[in-house]
């Protein structure tokens, strides 16, 4: 029996992860009709077929879970002895797969994301935005990126930027005739634009002065689970908004929006970067927190 290829084993872990041949095509860069070749041919190599396949699932067979359970933490030690190699280049190369928000991703990618690349230009980003927190190492990820207080426990964190603070907003034309809200309280008076969170759960609008905290289910008749459509929405007088102060700085310096309730709001931790310690930090990560590192100083 020829042996297998590291494409033909890679491909198996991706579609076990991914439960799907076109998903686990895009994570892997190539089409689904190759993908699907390269597991096929080590099914004929094996002898014994990996997955269960109709027109709208994919599954493992048993013999299947033996061989990803087996192979997985083998591909781990392969990828990290790869990685310990290529420490020793002078420039890194490869793919770095970060997972984050697409307001985290907003706010990097001009800063940090593309500074990285004009300095390594071996080096490619394979971002992935999403509103739900995932297991970065089962999900394929060299780092993920969220606020400091989403950050799981058991990973390392290095702080992007400065603290963050969100806003209450309305447009001049939402507040004409109206009194701006002066407590949160005052916000149950208004309408307002409210936040779907990626659980699916409606979002309590939080405060706080001088230790009081306050949680307010705010009403309105519009329900929206993305920043810009939000922005969109209260510029164009739909209600009141909770943004983040980054998203909105130009328009209220330019007088689109107006702010309100400025002392409730205060600011909390912000972004960080974080990855297992567990293992062999690869040479591409390696130099994308030196990079934020230094951008910090």
């Amino acid at each position: 029996m020829s042996r297998p290829s590291l494409v033909e084993l890679d491909a198996v872990i991706a579609v076990a992860r991914r439960g799907a041949f076109r998903a686990a095509a895009l994570e892997m860069g190539m089409s689904t009709s190759a993908l699907s070749h390269a597991v096929a041919s080590l099914e004929a190599r094996l002898g014994v077929r990996l997955f269960n396949r109709t027109t709208r699932s994919v599954s493992l067979t048993a013999a299947g879970e033996q061989f990803v359970a087996e192979l997985a933490p083998a591909l781990i030690q392969i990828r990290g002895a790869m990685d310990a190699a290529g420490a020793h280049r002078a420039t890194p190369s490869g793919v770095l797969r970060l997972n984050t928000s697409i307001g985290a991703a907003r706010m990097i990618l001009a800063p940090v994301i593309l500074e990285y690349l004009r300095r390594y230009p071996e080096m490619s980003v394979d971002l992935v935005t999403e509103g739900r927190l995932i297991d970065i190492v089962g999900e394929g990820f060299d780092a993920g990126i969220r606020i400091a207080e989403a950050v799981p426990r058991d990973m390392i964190a290095v702080p992007i930027g400065g603290p963050l603070r969100s806003v209450i907003v309305g447009s001049p034309g939402y507040f004409a005739g109206r009194s701006l809200p002066q407590t949160p309280g005052d916000l149950l008076s208004h309408e307002c634009v409210r936040t779907r969170m990626a659980s699916g759960a409606l979002y309590r609008w939080e405060f706080e002065r001088r230790g009081e905290q306050v949680e307010v289910d705010v009403k309105g008749a519009l329900t929206l689970d993305e920043s810009g459509l939000m922005i969109e929405a209260v510029r164009a007088g739909a209600g009141v908004g909770y943004l983040s102060e980054w998203s909105v700085g130009e328009d209220l310096v330019a007088g689109r929006l107006i702010q309100a309730l400025d002392d409730w709001t205060p600011t909390y931790p912000g972004l960080c970067l974080y990855y297992p310690g567990r293992r062999h930090v690869p040479a591409g990560l390696r130099a994308f927190i030196d990079l934020i590192r230094a951008m910090a100083r």
